[in-house]
């Protein structure tokens, strides 16, 4: 069995436009039908399971609904007659009658999606809207950090998943600060201060297995991988070594870490100094791609640009070495073309902007014939069209989203388009 593969930012960027597009669809009875097929299964195997499909298909007592769901499973047999090899992720297959304007106005649609991560199991869908479940689990953030940082004033908890990092609570402690007195009163304030700290140990335990033993339970594959403890202090390995909260989260402690604040400030420099811990985090990838090129940027470098032209030129020389893109993006790329003499241009457009112009295009005449035969010969999401154009040169995509600190900073600043290049380029 091959090793799970960690799916790329725009692979799943890519995956939640088609979910996206898949959720929209809408059919009647059970005429649309969805159909999971895992890399090792054997096609001749999932035609023949089609086939007695089409024959119980025949049994459906609804005329439309048999003629639909008979045309779809026709429509997935012979796809699969194209297809000689399965990917070693498999392959999702969605085919169904949809509605353009009401009963009888059904049209057969087809889409096929080669998923970032392996389909483990054969399953075959009729509903009257595409199941999808087994690729929104795809779009999880597979691994959970805890993280804490404490010390006697105070605690915070937080998770970090994918590119999310989640303050989840903040609790302030009764301990009381230092006492000048000396003698038998010092005594008695040192015992207060020990019942006290006992008290928050407590408390905070408490918190610890609330927030984070769900997680420890949780599903395969969204499970706690870790947690990390930070604080000023002693206090933090006090806790650390402590029985207030559940052993099986003192087993997940990978690493106590000195940070100056117990508030959400601690926790961003604990995720500073845990960086080799969780450099396998979107969170972490996102935020040193965006601070290198913010640092190419202000130092003008030469090995940083942005804006959509200049990545464009860029992309089409070679020169980048890591194309980012903000997640936050609404832009199409559109093509049109004179239907008389093949003119073609293509243009930028927020997505909202299109619908406008495609109302317009009747007053737009070709440039070169002079022909008002003027048509929209392709429209997609500009992340996809650059994304595409950038891994066919080589270049390394990446999805910033749009809720982090830097991901903030990268879409307010540059638009959201930005890119580190492989070379100096002296021509810039």
């Amino acid at each position: 069995m091959s090793e799970k593969k960690d799916p790329k930012s725009f692979e799943l960027y890519l995956l939640k436009k088609r979910i996206d597009i898949l959720k929209k669809k809408k059919g009647y009875h059970t005429a649309l039908i969805s159909l999971y097929i895992p890399g090792n299964k054997t096609l001749s195997d999932v035609t023949n399971y089609l086939k007695n499909e089409y024959g119980q298909a025949s049994n459906i007592k609804s005329k439309s609904n048999r003629k639909n769901v008979m045309d779809a499973i026709t429509s997935i047999i012979a796809k699969l007659k194209v297809i000689k090899t399965l990917p070693e992720e498999g392959i999702a297959i969605f085919v169904g009658a949809i509605p353009t304007n009401g009963a009888g106005t059904e049209k057969l649609e087809s889409y096929i999606v080669l998923p970032p991560e392996n389909i483990t199991t054969f399953r075959y869908y009729c509903s009257s809207e595409f199941y999808l479940d087994p690729l929104i689990e795809m779009l999880r953030p597979k691994n959970v950090f805890g993280l804490i940082v404490i010390d006697r004033s105070g605690a915070t908890f937080a998770t970090l998943q994918g590119s999310t990092l989640n303050i989840v609570q903040n609790i302030s402690s009764a301990v009381p600060g230092k006492h000048g007195k000396g003698g038998q009163s010092q005594r008695r304030f040192e015992r207060l201060i020990e019942q006290a700290t006992s008290e928050f140990f407590i408390r905070a335990g408490e918190h610890m297995n609330k927030i984070y033993l769900p997680l420890l339970e949780g599903e395969e594959g969204n499970k706690l991988e870790g947690i990390i403890i930070g604080g000023s202090g002693p206090t933090k390995e006090k806790f650390a070594e402590s029985n207030v909260f559940d052993y099986r989260l003192k087993e997940k402690i990978i690493s106590i870490v000195d940070v100056g604040y117990n508030d959400e400030a601690g926790i961003k420099e604990l995720i500073k100094k845990s960086e080799d811990l969780l450099e396998n985090f979107q969170f972490i990838k996102e935020r040193n791609l965006v601070q290198k090129f913010m640092m190419h940027i202000a130092k003008d470098t030469g090995y940083a640009i942005y804006g959509e032209e200049e990545i464009r030129k860029y992309l089409n020389m070679g020169a980048i070495d890591v194309l980012l893109l903000s997640e936050n993006l609404d832009y199409i790329r559109v093509q049109i073309e004179c239907n008389n003499c093949g003119w073609n241009e293509e243009q930028t457009m927020r997505s909202q902007e299109f619908s406008k112009f495609e109302d317009k295009i009747s007053d737009i005449h070709c440039p070169k014939c002079n022909s008002s035969l003027i048509s929209v010969k392709s429209k997609v999401d500009l992340i996809e069209y650059l994304g595409n154009l950038a891994e066919s040169v080589g270049t390394r995509v990446e999805i910033i989203s749009g809720s982090t600190e830097e991901g903030g900073q990268f879409w307010a600043g540059f638009g959201g388009l930005g890119a580190i290049l492989r070379y100096k380029v002296e021509d810039k």
